[in-house]
């Protein structure tokens, strides 16, 4: 019976480490695969293709979600969290489809014909969706990395001023990531103003990575602190009951 239970245990656990590789695999690969002008054309295709295989893993790991997903109540929380979720399913597949028809490489003796002008505009698009609802979806799990770090930290009490500094620092990180998204005017290919993107080749890696890590850092920060806003208006609302 213990044997089994310890069986058992280690399997969770194993998943969970499994699971916790394909998320940081897949977050480094997003930034990458953003910073198109330093990876060229080649590099970018097989980051892509990498990013469909651990995307697929990642959704048969967590197939139990899909399962639940008309069982039990709706609370805003969770409605905010299922719409993420299927938003980035379908960028995904918009993602995938035009990456395809578009390669020049890796899928390009699939001889895999289609609209190109169309697909070129719903990469662009999907691109930049993609980028700030997986950003997103990152910031909707953030307490539970943060717990993660703590355990590794083992330290059960942390100083007013070290918490204070590692506020202020993701400040800071959602203000430079702010700055950066108005400056290289994501929202205008976002919304197809733009249908072109006008890479700065001339950029050092290390400045590109920096903005979108950065960039990145801001849509975690709103949604780490959205989540905790509405946690904390559902438990005073549940208190008053």
């Amino acid at each position: 019976m213990d044997k089994g239970r310890r069986r058992c245990d280690l399997m969770v656990k194993m998943k969970i480490k499994i699971k916790m590789g394909i998320d940081f695999l897949m977050t480094v690969l997003l930034l990458l695969l953003m910073s198109y002008q330093i990876t060229g054309q080649e590099l970018h295709e097989w980051f892509g293709t990498e990013m469909l295989v651990l995307f697929l893993l990642h959704n048969i790991l967590n197939i139990r979600w899909y399962g639940s997903l008309f069982k039990g109540k709706y609370t805003l929380l969770r409605v905010m969290q299922t719409l993420i979720n299927i938003s980035i399913l379908i960028d995904m597949l918009c993602l995938g489809f035009s990456g395809v028809v578009m390669s020049r490489h890796v899928f390009a003796g699939l001889s895999i014909h289609g609209p190109m002008a169309t697909a070129r505009t719903l990469h662009l698009a999907a691109s930049y969706w993609g980028f700030v609802l997986m950003s997103i979806h990152l910031g909707f799990h953030w307490s539970m990395i943060l717990g993660l770090f703590r355990r590794l930290w083992n330290r059960k009490k942390t100083s007013a001023a070290f918490v204070w500094l590692i506020r202020f620092i993701a400040i800071f990180i959602a203000g430079y990531g702010a700055y950066c998204f108005h400056k290289q005017n994501i929202v205008s290919y976002m919304f197809l103003k733009q249908e072109f993107v006008f890479f700065d080749f001339e950029q050092s890696a290390v400045s590109v990575f920096a903005e979108y890590i950065t960039m990145m850092g801001l849509w975690v920060f709103v949604s780490f602190y959205a989540v905790k806003g509405i946690r904390k208006i559902t438990s005073q609302s549940r208190r008053k009951e």
